[in-house]
């Protein structure tokens, strides 16, 4: 098989003295292209001839750079990569002389570790230029705001050469599952970890995910993870939190702050029974909108730090997570998966979480520069146009301002918007001062409810690179 050698290709020109991040906004190839080169050395001839050679002719540059390409351009299958190489080439790269098995043995031999460094790159460039666009007006009293959360991946297709004749219920079909910690001012994922078992219990990871975030931080999380361990932890750990009430959760009221008809705000104690019951007072608040009664708790225990119609507020924002799911699966292809093989789904979604990084930033940018709500500017429009102002060599920033309200890329938001009571502050009745805010917990044997270290695939960003290859390897 003949080699053709290349230098590697120059990106698109930016203009002098423009800042890395406004490379992302505004060119997201070339941006892309430029930092894996930094990432990924092209190979020598030593490596061209020795053994294996067919497999490692192809540029770690051009490999990586067309899986993240064939993922922004909607391609959805390993085939679309080799083809997009060896027909097209990218970038001014010509085509490359390969088999699409050599392409396939290049994917399931060439680990995560370039995508991940790749990934903590990204982020790093996007949290600084994001800066000025975070909502900070959200809960202004915390340092930041995560939301947490969980995804099944989904079932890998039997059609796949390897999983043909597979029974419909094999395990085999399930690659696992992604533990997800969203930053939901700045509109990013914080960190991202793969579960093998896709039946694992929430609260298995939930602890490990938390690690490495500051004093002040405030957790939104769903039912999946109530429990009273899980709330004292987080308490103790000092971070913040929001939940949503359980039915049928069992607690005793210690003081009320303000209660007329089906409103109420309450310090209560988590667990009405010696067996079952949390170390830290928390506060209930309850109200009724139509048929509908709400009920949330949380360690925010004065009224005046977080009102009422703010906790409603807040808490809905707990569904960021889900969109930003739904944005990885939907728009960005992660519900296909495209291989039966473990490194390869990997891949997959190492490469899908940059470019959500990418265009989740260009939208909060749109959003704060428009002087609107980011879900106002249309994120599943945003990726679909992409590609079209890439080929006539448009900044999707500009033309989304230029444009967006005129044909709709900005348009109201559906979002769903809770209507809670506004309490006055003259109306809430002060706890007294000698109010006992601590106890002796006790905590049922429940499924779930104690810590245990996750097996880690995806690790947080703030381990060196030496040691993300050496845990990918073991």
């Amino acid at each position: 098989m003949s080699q053709k050698r290349c230098s590697k290709p120059s990106p698109a020109p930016i203009p002098e003295g423009t800042p890395d991040g406004e490379r992302v906004i505004g060119e997201i190839e070339p941006f892309l292209l430029e930092l894996i080169g930094t990432l990924a050395p092209e190979v020598t001839a030593a490596e061209v001839h020795g053994p294996g050679s067919a497999s490692r002719i192809l540029p770690a540059m051009l490999l990586w750079s067309g899986l993240l390409v064939c993922i922004l351009r909607g391609f959805r299958t390993q085939l679309a990569l080799w083809r997009l190489l060896t027909t097209q080439g990218l970038w001014g790269h010509p085509p490359v002389t390969l088999s699409d098995e050599a392409v396939y043995k290049r994917l399931s031999t060439g680990g995560t570790h370039m995508l991940e460094r790749l990934f903590a790159q990204v982020s790093d460039v996007l949290r600084e230029r994001l800066g000025p666009y975070a909502q900070t007006a959200l809960a202004p009293f915390a340092t930041e705001v995560f939301a947490l959360d969980e995804t099944t991946l989904d079932k890998v297709a039997r059609m796949l050469p390897a999983l043909r004749g597979v029974a419909p219920g094999d395990s085999r079909l399930l690659p696992g599952k992604l533990s997800g910690l969203f930053d939901v001012r700045r509109q990013q994922w914080r960190r991202v970890e793969y579960q093998p078992d896709p039946h694992q219990n929430e609260k298995v990871a939930a602890r490990g995910m938390l690690d490495g975030l500051g004093r002040g931080a405030l957790i939104l999380a769903d039912l999946g993870y109530f429990g009273f361990r899980w709330f004292d932890d987080l308490t103790d750990r000092g971070f913040l939190w929001v939940s949503r009430l359980r039915a049928k959760t069992s607690y005793t009221v210690a003081h009320v702050h303000y209660h007329r008809g089906e409103t109420l705000d309450a310090l209560i104690w988590l667990g009405a029974y010696r067996a079952d019951r949390a170390k830290h007072l928390a506060r209930l608040v309850q109200f009724q909108v139509g048929p509908t009664t709400f009920r949330y708790v949380t360690s925010i225990c004065d009224p005046k730090v977080l009102p009422m119609a703010e906790i409603a507020r807040l808490y809905a924002r707990r569904w960021d997570i889900e969109l930003a799911f739904k944005t990885a699966k939907v728009q960005l292809g992660l519900g296909l998966v495209w291989s039966a093989r473990t490194v390869v789904i990997l891949q997959q979604v190492w490469a899908v979480l940059i470019l959500a990084q990418i265009v989740q930033a260009l939208r909060l940018e749109i959003a704060g520069q428009a002087g609107v709500d980011p879900f106002e500017v249309s994120l599943p429009l945003l990726i679909e146009y992409l590609p079209f102002f890439a080929s006539f060599g448009h900044d999707p920033l500009q033309s989304f301002l230029r444009d967006g309200r005129r044909v709709r890329f900005i348009r109201p938001s559906s979002r769903t918007r809770i209507a809670a009571p506004l309490i006055a502050l003259d109306q809430l009745v002060a706890p007294p001062k000698d109010l006992v805010r601590v106890r002796e917990p006790r905590y049922a044997d429940k499924q779930g409810e104690h810590p245990r270290p996750p097996r880690l695939v995806l690790v947080p960003l703030s381990i060196p690179a030496s040691v993300l290859s050496d845990r990918l390897c073991s």
